[in-house]
């Protein structure tokens, strides 16, 4: 996977514990964002347990472990 050059910001941490339908994201320029599980039909079928399983690739992409679906951090924004 290689950077997006045009994107100037990246993926720091996912957090799907502290608000129920919902997770943040935690961004490499300080800002947090919230985000409905529900625009995520593919994470929302996830268990809680799976979605603990999260891994930042590149600092701009994320995916979970046994997932074949890879997100960036401009599908975050699109929503």
């Amino acid at each position: 996977m290689c950077k997006d050059r045009n994107i100037k910001v990246g993926i720091k941490k996912l957090d799907f514990s502290k608000i129920k339908g919902k997770f943040l994201a935690y961004l490499t320029d300080g800002r947090e964002i919230t985000i409905p599980i529900s625009f995520f039909p593919d994470i929302k079928k996830m268990s809680v347990a799976k979605r603990e399983e999260w891994m930042i690739l590149d600092d701009q992409y994320f995916t979970f472990a046994n997932m074949g679906k890879v997100y960036s951090v401009a599908d975050l924004f699109k929503l």
